[in-house]
């Protein structure tokens, strides 16, 4: 029953793309090409961005040409033709087993029905796995990059191979998130923000033995920052990309909360447009292209499980994001805190205001680079740029 009505309002979906790409015009060139040029500031550095039009890159629409491929087809969220992107991008990673998984191996059942789950609901073995991309030899010193809510390890495709000159770079997804298990929520995994930074610490035991630096994204930054105040000797260097610093940041923006709500939250958590592609395009100024777009889709598409735990994770978020933003708050700027610390902030973010952030800076003492051109997913905008100013930052420090 609940599978007849996902299948069919997949169906609407598609039907909607495939009706609305018969009205459209070929969409406008994709500014992609950005070049930093640094200039001194007396409160932070600042970044000034210039673009140059690439004639052959075309934006992600929603009314894409038919020829294109639509990206809702049942085979997983594949082009009509042509193979998968978001098959190519696993293809690049692997599978690390970490974090054991509590109980008694109880298989999983449907909230509302009570019907067994599929296996992408399931826990699987003893210790839950994650995907996890890497780059770079691992005899450099390892950079492990986060993203942030919600997103996938996908968006530092273009970073990854700026770090892996120098670094052993590594970027991985969530649980719940991308390739990463999506347990069913009470069956092993609850998607609380503790229990985040109980897994992170058991992650990051099994990608280095030596220190690390950390890069982190959005509303994870509090999750992560929790990790390094009690593994301060175990970080080189903590650099975070649009962080919620302040008071006004510890809500949800309501395309996010929205998930939390009972019964329309697990609706809109089906729908891929909601669940990925408005969440990932409405808090910047940049378009996704297909191809993308594709890949952040592919769970949404292929399993329910992706959606549970997106309104798992919501509610958690709606309820701790404000205590775990006062204790970042206080982590950063408490004198016995060591971790070389550098804040990024994209200033085109439509879910964080820039209000306070340069005070935060300049009152706990930590680097603050601005980035005019980038919205909320840095990385996504200027993925090469923010792979170059990581490098900078981790060099000039080691």
């Amino acid at each position: 029953m609940a599978l007849q009505a996902f299948y069919g309002s997949a169906c609407c979906f598609r039907s909607h793309l495939l009706h609305s790409s018969s009205s459209t015009t070929a969409s406008p060139p994709f500014l992609a090409a950005r070049r930093f040029q640094s200039c001194s500031s007396r409160k932070s550095l600042k970044l000034n961005c210039s673009s140059s039009a690439n004639n052959d890159d075309q934006d992600y629409l929603l009314d894409a040409p038919v020829s294109v491929g639509d990206g809702f087809s049942f085979s997983g969220g594949k082009y009509s033709e042509g193979p998968s992107p978001s098959d190519e991008w696993f293809k690049q990673g692997k599978m690390v087993k970490a974090y054991s998984i509590p109980g008694a191996g109880e298989k999983a059942k449907d909230p509302i029905f009570g019907l067994a789950m599929g296996a992408g609901s399931q826990a699987t073995g003893d210790r839950f796995r994650w995907f996890c991309v890497e780059s770079g030899s691992a005899d450099n010193p390892p950079v492990i990059l986060i993203h942030g809510f919600p997103s996938q390890a996908y968006s530092y495709r273009k970073v990854l191979p700026v770090l892996s000159k120098d670094y052993h770079a590594i970027a991985f997804d969530w649980l719940g998130f991308g390739f990463s298990d999506k347990p069913q929520p009470r069956y092993g995994f609850d998607y609380t923000l503790d229990e985040y930074v109980s897994s992170l610490e058991s992650l990051i035991d099994e990608l280095a033995a030596t220190k690390v630096s950390l890069v982190v994204q959005g509303y994870f930054s509090p999750v992560v920052v929790k990790y390094a105040s009690i593994h301060q000797d175990k970080l080189s260097n903590l650099i975070l990309l649009n962080p919620p610093l302040t008071a006004k940041h510890a809500k949800l923006p309501s395309t996010l909360s929205i998930f939390s709500n009972f019964l329309l939250g697990e609706i809109f958590s089906q729908d891929p447009l909601r669940a990925s592609d408005k969440a990932l395009t409405s808090c910047g100024p940049y378009k996704m292209k297909e191809e993308d777009a594709m890949v952040y889709r592919r769970p949404y598409l292929t399993s329910g499980s992706s959606g549970f735990a997106l309104n798992a994770i919501s509610r958690n978020m709606s309820k701790d994001l404000k205590r775990y933003v006062e204790d970042m708050h206080r982590i950063l700027k408490d004198k016995d805190w060591k971790v070389r610390t550098t804040i990024c902030w994209g200033q085109r973010d439509r879910w964080l205001s820039y209000d306070g952030v340069e005070d935060f800076s300049k009152d706990s003492n930590h680097k603050l680079i601005e980035v005019p051109t980038a919205g909320h997913h840095v990385q996504e905008d200027c993925g090469e740029e923010v792979g170059q100013l990581i490098c900078r930052i981790i060099s000039r420090r080691t």
